[in-house]
This record gives C-alpha cells, structure tokens and sequence, in this order.
C-alpha cells in the first residue's frame, strides 16, 4: 500500500492536545508545507487545540520559508520547546514574527533549551529512557538555578531539573511522548523509504522520526519527488520506509532562502571560491579578519551564526584560503556539514563544496566529545564575571542554539562581534580606525541579562583559552575576567573603550596595538 497521500490528508488525524515535532534548520531543511497546511486547517475551524511544538532547531525564515510561524496561532499553540528561535524583522512588512509576537504577549508557554540538549534529548526518548542526564549547560540559563530555559511567565512548568548523581550535579531533561512529526527529504518511494540528495543538511530528521515510532505516533513527510521502489542503492537511503508513515509530494520546495537550488551545498566538485559574497568594508570584515589570525590549520574548528560566520568569506576575499590551502583548514557548523566554505546569514548552517555530512544528533556527539577543538561564536554581552549571553537580549529572544555545547566542549573560544550595538558606524583612512558614531548599546556590561555561558569557569576548571575580539579591542578572558590586550589604531582607550563599557576590565601592561592592515578596505598582503 502507497504511503503518498495529500496534504490534508498527512495533518489530518492530529488531535487537540498533543505534540507536534518539526525538522528545520532556519531555511534549511524545512518542511514548510506541512507547518503551513496544520495552520491551514486550524484556521478553516477544523482544529487541533492546545498543541505542544517541538523543535529541535529554529525552523523556518518566519519571511518566505514561515516555518515555526506557519503554526504560531492562539488557541492552536499552547506550548512550544525550541532550541533557538528566529527573530528578525521582516524586510517588507517590519514584523516581529508572529511567534515572537506570542511570546512577548505571554501568550504562549515557550521555553527554549540548548540545541545540544534539544537533539540528544530525541534519542533518550527513542530509547526509551527517563530522559536525557547533562553536565553542559549548568550554571547557564537552562539552569533551573536560573530561569531552566523559561521564556514566558505562563512557562511554569519544570522541564529541566538539577538532579545528584554519584555526588555530583546534573540537568536532567525528562521524556515525554512526541505524537507526530514532520520531515523533510528529497525523494521518497511509495514505502516511503527517504534519500537526502538536494538537501544540504539531514538535522534531526531521522531522530526524530525514531522518537516519534518509539513514541507510537505519525511520521509524516515532504518529499520534493516520488521516485520508484528498488532504484536507489541502499547507501542513499538515510531513513527507511519502515519508519514512515505518511509521504507528501512537493514539486517546487526550495532549498534555503533565496536560493531554490544550488549544487555547491552539495559537493566539493567544481570549487570556484571567486563565486562567493563578499563581506563589505566595515566592522564584521575588521572582527572577520582579526579572528581568523586565531584560527590553527589542520584543526577542526566551528563556527556559529552571526559575526563568526563571516570569517571564511573574508579569508577567501584577502586569499588566506584558497584552492590550495582549503584543506588545511577544517570547517564545521553544529549541523553537520564538514569542509569548504561555512555560509553566513540566511545561509549559515550548511558549506560551500563540503566534503562529509552527518544528521545533527552524530554533530553533537563530536561537538560534547570535543572533538571540536576551536570554536569562533558571536556574543552580544559580556559582563564583569566573564559571563557570555546570546540567547536573550532586548526585544531578542533567539535562544542558545548549539552555543552551550561548542563552548562548553571547545578547548579555544573565540567571541566575536562589534564593541557597541544600535547604531555603530566606523570609519577607516590608512589603517587608522575611527568612530563615526558610537552604539547607542553597550555589550560589556556589569551583569547580562541572560548567561549563556560562563566563561570563566570554563577557563578555571578546564583550562579553556578564550579571546573576545572586536572592532576595536581584544580582551583575553582570564580566570577572574577580562584582560584588556589590544587595541585599534587610531582608538582613544578611555573614550573609545574605557567610557563604553559598564565595568573596568584588567589592562595588560604589555597592551598592543592591532596590526594596521586589518583596518584596510584592501587587503595589502596575501595572509
């Protein structure tokens, strides 16, 4: 019996109540169809109500690919569980996005859990288990000693406890049962058994589909074509039909933001880097440029969204990487695309040419075993106790991402991002950096809204080596907090840097100078 069937008919048995889980990497990856026709029904009056959501990654552009948003409606959301969250304003409209709009009306139960916890977690309820058992993360938001990954006051319900094992400290995620989920692949048969080929990232799609079975639920799939049974060899199939149960067909699925297809996601063959974007003279191309001077050959290093990410365009613009150094340098995102180039924007997640691919639950093994050793991540404060927050910030709410389990398992940590926000405008002239106008929002403060990661602790208990790069200033993170080390030419240290920050860090007394072709629109030198 063919598993093909219509979209009303793949969302038609979800029930008031119960747990909808979703693959989905921002653009990547997402099965927009599906999210879109569940909304499509609740909309029509056909219900469901009260649902949870899991997502075990932020899914959806909340722009052209909705995603998370396709779903984000009173009375058909109750509660959702997400590792990140997406927040941008829409280009056309100059929206929040509707589940953003959600939680800031404390409409909804969200909570918002560490994307290492939120793919390891899938396999403790494939297996069965009480739950997933984790050092990483303690001390930080999902702590139950902080908030335990709460994003609304209606999020009263404990997700996350602190629980003893063998006389030490642990955060346990207990199970709890997934009803359905939706995936995304390429190809499907009429058994449903599902390749991979277009997509340039596997996520947890197959987690998810094992916790769901396991679960006795509904897998449900979007596939871009039916092809026959028998004519794909077996190493294509990364999920077997036995696991699926409901197979829609979408013709035109993109794949990714402003991009329907693209074959340099999905091979290392034909690698022409001067195909790629360039990153525009200013802050991102200063911070993209200095970082990289961090980054050791034959490492595998990864790198996270936001200002990190630039860093391999910039290399290959000033010719740090090329066509014969490419592979001395090992990238990787915590998705699980490995060599070539690392994507920035709408983009990030998945390279350029890679060479290797493994689904996101595998990443996040190699990341907690720290098999990642270097990691370049964006930061968006900094405070006294050398404490890093990403996950929330101002009218942002985006979660943790990956960013708990890289830095926590990393042995180099490189943070990345400018010195002030809301308004920063630099300026250049012979090497020599100037502030045309300052941010109107200090990110060194004397305490962050949200710790994401304690940094100093990782320094003191586990010998971590960590920089914190800027524009204008690098800072050393040492034991007991920051070391001013560097700064910009052209920068005046107490006006600049001194007046900017809401504490005073320690100053080496070797403190340097940044070299002066960083500040240049050209690159002078091959690095």
């Amino acid at each position: 019996m063919s598993k093909i069937c219509s979209l009303k008919e793949a969302v038609s048995d979800i029930q008031d109540g119960q747990t909808v889980a979703s693959v989905g990497v921002i653009g990547w990856i997402t099965p927009d169809e599906l999210l879109k026709g569940l909304g499509d029904r609740f909309d029509q009056g056909d219900g469901p109500r009260d649902l949870t959501f899991y997502f075990p990654c932020g899914t959806g552009d909340a722009m052209d690919i909705g995603g998370m948003d396709r779903v984000a409606k009173k009375g058909l959301m109750k509660r959702i569980v997400s590792g990140s969250y997406i927040n941008p304003v829409h280009p056309r409209t100059g929206e929040r996005p509707k589940l953003m709009q959600l939680i800031k009306q404390d409409a909804i139960e969200a909570y918002s859990w560490p994307i290492g916890a939120s793919m390891q977690w899938l396999r403790e309820v494939a297996r069965k288990s009480p739950g997933y058992l984790t050092k990483i993360g303690i001390g930080s938001y999902i702590d139950p000693e902080q908030d335990g990954g709460k994003l609304t006051a209606k999020a009263t319900e404990d997700l996350v406890e602190k629980v003893s094992f063998q006389g030490e400290d642990y955060l346990f995620y207990r199970s709890w049962p997934i009803h359905h989920c939706f995936i995304r692949a390429s190809s499907a048969d009429e058994f449903g058994n599902l390749s991979f080929e277009d997509e340039g990232l596997m996520s947890s799609a197959l987690a998810l589909a094992l916790a769901t079975k396991a679960c006795g639920g509904t897998v449900v799939v979007q596939v871009t074509r039916q092809v026959d049974r028998y004519s794909r060899p077996a190493g294509m199939v990364r999920i077997p039909g036995d696991f699926v149960d409901k197979v829609v067909i979408v013709p035109d699925q993109v794949m990714v933001t402003d991009t329907p297809h693209d074959t340099r996601y999905l091979s290392p063959a034909r690698l022409q880097l001067d195909t790629l974007p360039k990153i525009p003279f200013g802050a991102d191309k200063i911070i993209g440029r200095r970082a990289y001077m961090e980054v050791p050959k034959h490492t595998l290093t990864i790198l996270g969204f936001g200002a990190s990410s630039d860093m391999p365009l910039v290399m290959v613009e000033d010719g740090a990487l090329n066509e014969q150094n490419m592979h001395e340098y090992r990238f990787t995102t915590e998705h699980g695309s490995y060599g070539g180039v690392v994507m920035t924007g709408w983009q990030f997640s998945t390279n350029m040419w890679p060479e290797a691919l493994v689904d996101g639950v595998t990443q996040f093994d190699a990341i907690d075993g720290g098999l990642c050793e270097c990691t370049a991540l964006a930061f968006a404060e900094f405070d006294a106790g050398g404490n890093v927050n990403v996950s929330k910030f101002g009218a942002a709410n985006p979660g943790a991402g990956g960013f708990i389990d890289i830095a926590h398992n990393a042995s180099k940590l490189i943070f990345t991002g400018t010195f002030t926000a809301g308004g920063l405008s630099i300026s250049s002239e012979d090497g020599v950096l100037r502030i045309d106008q300052e941010g109107k929002n200090k990110k060194f403060v004397a305490r962050v809204g949200h710790i994401t990661y304690p940094v100093c602790t990782g320094v003191a208990e586990r010998s971590q080596e960590a920089l914190v790069i800027t524009e204008r200033a690098v800072f050393k993170v040492l034991e007991e907090g920051l070391e001013l080390i560097e700064i910009a030419p052209g920068i005046d240290l107490q006006r600049d840097v001194l007046d900017q920050m809401g504490f005073v860090p320690k100053i080496s007394p070797t403190l340097k100078t940044m070299d002066a072709w960083i500040f240049r629109d050209e690159c002078p030198v091959t690095v």
